[in-house]
C-alpha cells in the first residue's frame, strides 16, 4: 500500500553544501554530429556547438545537457535506471510519439523500443539511441514531477508500483 508517512519536511533540513541549482548532465556520443542532428531534428532541442566533440542542448528551461563524443571505444549501454525522461502533452501523445519513434527508428538507429505502459506512476515507453543512451517518453500533469513533492513523503512499493496513486490527469491509460 502506498501513503504517506510522517517525516521531517525537507526544508527544515540545513544542507552540508550550499548548491545554488541543478545545471546539467553529461551524455556521451560516438559521432558529434550525428548526435546533435539527432537532438535537433528528431527530439527538437536547442543546441548549441561548444566545440568540435561537445554541444550542449535544452529543451523547455535552463537546465542542459551536455553532449560529448567520448573515445573510439566500445561504448556500454545505458542501464534502464539511469535513462532521460521527455515530458508531452499527454497520455495520447505518449501513443503518437511512440508511433514516431517505431516509424523513424531505422533513420535514428534507435532499438529497444518498448510498448507504452503504466509504470512509476504515469504512463510511457522507452528506447534506445545510437549512442545506447536510454530515453523515456513519459505523461506528466502540468509541472512534471512537482506532484510527487506536493503528496510528500510515501512508503510502500512507491512509484514503480501499478498500484502507485498517480495523478488525476494521468488516469486514462492503465485501468
Amino acid at each position: 500500500m502506498d501513503t504517506k508517512i510522517d517525516r521531517e519536511p525537507e526544508d527544515k533540513v540545513e544542507p552540508t553544501l550550499k548548491l545554488k541549482f541543478y545545471s546539467h548532465a553529461t551524455l556521451e556520443c560516438r559521432d558529434i554530429q550525428r548526435t546533435r542532428r539527432f537532438f535537433k531534428e528528431f527530439l527538437g532541442f536547442e543546441t548549441v556547438q561548444m566545440s568540435d566533440k561537445s554541444f550542449w542542448a535544452r529543451l523547455g528551461g535552463e537546465q542542459i545537457i551536455v553532449v560529448v563524443q567520448g573515445p573510439a571505444r566500445a561504448k556500454e549501454e545505458m542501464p534502464f535506471l539511469n535513462h532521460n525522461g521527455l515530458d508531452v502533452e499527454n497520455e495520447a501523445a505518449v501513443d503518437a510519439t511512440y508511433e514516431v519513434v517505431k516509424r523513424d527508428a531505422e533513420k535514428w538507429g534507435l532499438k529497444k523500443i518498448t510498448k507504452p505502459v503504466v509504470q512509476h506512476g504515469t504512463y510511457c515507453f522507452y528506447f534506445w539511441d545510437m549512442d545506447d543512451n536510454s530515453w523515456e517518453i513519459l505523461s506528466n500533469p502540468p509541472g512534471g514531477y512537482s506532484w510527487g513533492f506536493a503528496r510528500g513523503d510515501q512508503e510502500g512499493a512507491g512509484h514503480m508500483s501499478r498500484t502507485f496513486k498517480r495523478p488525476d490527469s494521468t488516469l486514462s491509460k492503465g485501468k
